[in-house]
C-alpha cells in the first residue's frame, strides 16, 4: 500500500517536472501608447531617470523610497538605484543605449524581491497625434520561473503597470510641450 503511494507521488511529481519543463523558457511583455507630444519631447521624459518620478507607475508606491543617482546626468549610462518597500522591492537600471528621438535601452536589474535581470526598451515614433511609445521587458524564465508562470502571468502583473506609465507619461509630455510652445511664444 505505501508502495503504491509512493508510486503514485512519484509519477504525479514527475509529471509536475514535465510540465513545468515544457514552459516557454523567455517572457515578453510590451504595451504601446500615444502620447500628444513630439518624440523629442517624450524621449526626454524617458532619457533621463530624474524625471520618472513623475510619470512612472512604481515611484508612487513607496513615497519614501531610496533613490540614487550615479553615472551621467541623463542618457547612455546614467544609473538610477532604489530600495523600497515590497511592492517596489530593489533594483537598478541602466541606460545602456540612448538613441534620440527614437530608441531607449535599458538593463533593469531587480535585487528583491527576486533576482533577475531583463533587457526593456521604449521606442518612439512620431504619428500624427504626437508620438507612439512603445515600452518593451524581455525575460528568461529559470526552472523556478517556468514553475512560477504556471501561476502567475507576467504580462498581466506587468502589463497594466505599463499602461498606467504610458498614460502618465503622456499627461507629464504635454505639459513639458505645452510649457515649452508658452515659453517659445513668450520670446
Amino acid at each position: 500500500m505505501v508502495r503504491k503511494i509512493l508510486i503514485g507521488l512519484a509519477a504525479v511529481l514527475g509529471i509536475l517536472v514535465l510540465v513545468v519543463a515544457t514552459r516557454p523558457s523567455t517572457f515578453h511583455v510590451e504595451r504601446s501608447g500615444v502620447v500628444p507630444a513630439t518624440p523629442d519631447v517624450t524621449f526626454t521624459q524617458v532619457n533621463d531617470f530624474h524625471a520618472w518620478a513623475a510619470w512612472s507607475p512604481w515611484e508612487k508606491l513607496d513615497p519614501s523610497m531610496k533613490k540614487t543617482f550615479t553615472g551621467a546626468p541623463t542618457g547612455a549610462g546614467s544609473v538610477y538605484e532604489w530600495s523600497g518597500n515590497d511592492k517596489v522591492g530593489a533594483g537598478k537600471m541602466t541606460l545602456e543605449k540612448s538613441d534620440r528621438p527614437a530608441v531607449i535601452a535599458i538593463k533593469l536589474e531587480f535585487f528583491r524581491p527576486f533576482a533577475a535581470v531583463n533587457p526593456t526598451t521604449f521606442s518612439f515614433a512620431a504619428v500624427p497625434e504626437g508620438t507612439k511609445v512603445t515600452w518593451a521587458m524581455d525575460g528568461v524564465n529559470n526552472f523556478m520561473g517556468k514553475a512560477v508562470s504556471l501561476f502567475m502571468d507576467v504580462d498581466k502583473m506587468v502589463g497594466p503597470d505599463f499602461e498606467r506609465g504610458l498614460a502618465s507619461l503622456a499627461v507629464v509630455a504635454k505639459a513639458d510641450q505645452d510649457a515649452r510652445t508658452g515659453a517659445a511664444q513668450k520670446n
